[in-house]
């Protein structure tokens, strides 16, 4: 018994001298991993830049440490923020001699790919050149490609090419199965979100105003691709027809979408060739080049331009279940950030970014109320991303300025609510009885057990048009139009950055850098700092505040694939805002 206790002593004892020691290891390699990651990046001459195509575009990076050990072919998401500055950081240094596109199936909106793409453009007109290569280019990959002075593909590798699509699920035949049904309240003929719950394929209206953008968005890739390699916008879509996908590579390169093929050796050698350096190819990944000169000082002028971010569904308060921390647009979160601003007297102008298709009505409201103040005491320049319809135009309404991109969705200017009944399901599915009283006629009014009826379906359908009346007064404050103007153009229809110009949605055609620009002309300044908020939580702070769900919910996104954003719409909904203000739950347009 003895030798039992003590053995057994001593095991508790090595155990936990163990997990000391690990600690302390793990301790020390993820400072060590911080500090490396932190660590400017000093660039040898000749270098190469290079970009690999690959993961979910966010507007802005997310902090995460191991990023910097991670192979650029392992890269899950990344931020259009790091990937715009990194490629100016490279066009400014004279030790970069050019990029390297990987093509490895990016994930990004047209919107944000047009983005990347005019700043490598923009590199190019320094001199440097842009090689891509690719086993397989996606459509996203080869509209960023198609900008390379060469377009190399594997001589087994695969170009796809073949045009955009948008399609919508539709849920009542199944609803009826279980026995739920959506109580619908609506206003504006194109407000096509909540047809999903209604109908069994597109209405009239809804198939008008998708095939108006779809036709945009793919022009502006044709466009873009047919001004790089020289070929019609007629034979493009020809090509499109055809599923290139599906034809040789050598017939990929007699159409001219590629110039040649090589295998990866053969791509290294043409590297070499152009760098004129018999040393080592020397690759810098993305985290090396946002790495470079990172400790800039602040401009002497003390004057500063904050550009604030704010991307994702439109809530009041974080959501407790969405993919991996997807982000949001907090009302409460980005009212607090704006007083900031507000208060701020360095700050003398605001770029407010938004990529949103909207959420919240209330949430909106809030945060339209904030901006209208921020805009009291300095200029607020909204810059369009890939989306700002519904909520997200109601947050943009108010700026001095909008800017929207070609092929930013925005508008949409609509309201809706949606109400679940399970009557069906718990009474005849389930077989479940309820009864109960009540002081007063609407007493148990909203319960998942019965319909609304008549008087009550009333109610609501007169809060929404209150709150639609609200929207278009918003809009048509801020725009300079009547209520009237902005009624016939809302109507929850999305209209493209390009026809919201002629409709008096948006001021000007550009990109975020014409935001900056125009925020500088009329705060009246020529030198400032560029500063980017909301500031983002650590690796860390976000790892312990994880909810603990995320991980199986990634899972789930996984093995889901397409059909994720339903099931976890489902998932949601207790969560949501009744009243909602947002293009379709399920917006995707395939690339």
């Amino acid at each position: 018994m003895k030798d039992f206790l003590k053995y057994t002593l001593a095991t508790i004892v090595g155990i936990l001298l163990l997990s000391a020691v690990l600690t302390i290891i793990g301790i020390s390699s993820m400072a060590g991993m911080m500090a490396s990651a932190e660590s400017e990046t000093v660039v040898r001459k000749p270098s190469v830049f290079k970009l690999t195509l690959q993961g979910s575009v966010y507007e802005q990076a997310v902090d995460n440490p191991f990023e910097a050990f991670a192979s650029g072919d392992e890269q899950t998401s990344v931020g259009l923020d790091d990937i715009l500055s990194s490629i100016s950081k490279a066009a400014e240094n004279d030790n970069i001699k050019g990029i390297y596109l990987e093509a490895k199936g990016i994930s990004a909106s047209p919107a944000t790919l047009s983005l990347i793409r005019q700043a490598l453009l923009d590199f190019k007109q320094t001199g440097k050149w842009v090689v891509s290569y690719g086993d397989t280019y996606s459509q996203g990959d080869y509209y960023v490609s198609s900008v390379a002075d060469k377009v190399i593909l594997n001589p087994q590798g695969v170009l796809d090419w073949h045009g955009l699509a948008s399609q919508s699920i539709f849920f009542p035949d199944a609803m009826k199965q279980l026995g739920v049904e959506m109580q619908i309240f609506k206003v504006g003929t194109y407000k096509s979100a909540v047809e999903p719950f209604m109908t069994t394929q597109m209405s009239d209206a809804n198939r008008e105003q998708v095939t108006a953008y779809l036709n945009t968005l793919w022009n502006v890739i044709v466009d873009g691709v047919s001004a790089e390699r020289n070929i019609s916008a007629e034979t493009l879509n020809a090509y499109a027809d055809e599923y290139l996908a599906f034809t040789t590579p050598e017939e990929v390169v007699e159409k001219g979408m590629a110039d040649t093929l090589l295998y990866m050796d053969g791509v290294k050698s043409y590297l070499q060739e152009l760098m004129d350096d018999n040393g080592s190819l020397r690759m810098l990944t993305l985290s090396d080049v946002k790495n470079i000169r990172k400790n800039k000082p602040l401009d002497k002028s003390g004057n500063v331009i904050a550009i604030y971010y704010a991307q994702g569904d439109i809530v009041q308060t974080p959501s407790q279940t969405n993919f991996a921390g997807s982000p949001e647009i907090c009302s409460d979160k980005v009212i607090q950030d704006l007083q900031k601003l507000r208060n701020d007297d360095n700050v003398k102008a605001v770029v407010f970014r938004v990529n949103s298709g909207g959420g919240s009505a209330y949430a909106s409201e809030q945060i339209w109320r904030e901006i209208t103040l921020l805009k009291e005491k300095k200029p607020v320049i909204v810059s369009m991303g890939d989306m700002a319809a519904s909520g997200g135009y109601y947050i943009s309404c108010a700026a001095d300025t909008i800017v929207a991109q070609p092929n930013t969705l925005t508008g949409s200017i609509g309201i809706f609510g949606m109400f679940p009944c399970a009557e069906k399901l718990m009474t005849e599915k389930i077989k479940l009885h309820f009864d109960g009283v009540k002081t007063n006629a609407h007493g148990d009014m909203g319960s998942y057990y019965r319909k609304m009826n008549a008087d009550e379906g009333a109610l609501m359908q007169r809060m929404i048009e209150n709150g639609y009346k609200t929207f278009i007064t918003r809009c048509a404050n801020g725009r300079g139009m009547t209520p009237e103007a902005i009624d016939a153009i809302g109507q929850g229809r999305v209209w493209t950055g390009e026809a919201a110009l002629g409709l008096g949605l948006v001021d000007v055609l550009g990109d975020i850098n014409d935001a900056e620009r125009i925020a500088a002309e009329k705060a009246g300044i020529d030198s400032y700092t560029l500063l980017a908020y909301p500031e983002q939580e650590s690796f860390f702070t976000r790892l312990m505040n994880k909810a603990r769900s995320n991980y199986f919910e990634s899972r789930m996104q996984r093995f889901l694939g397409d059909f994720a954003e339903e099931a976890m719409f489902f998932q949601n909904i207790n969560e949501m805002d009744p009243i909602q203000a947002r293009i379709p739950y399920f917006f995707k347009v395939k690339m």
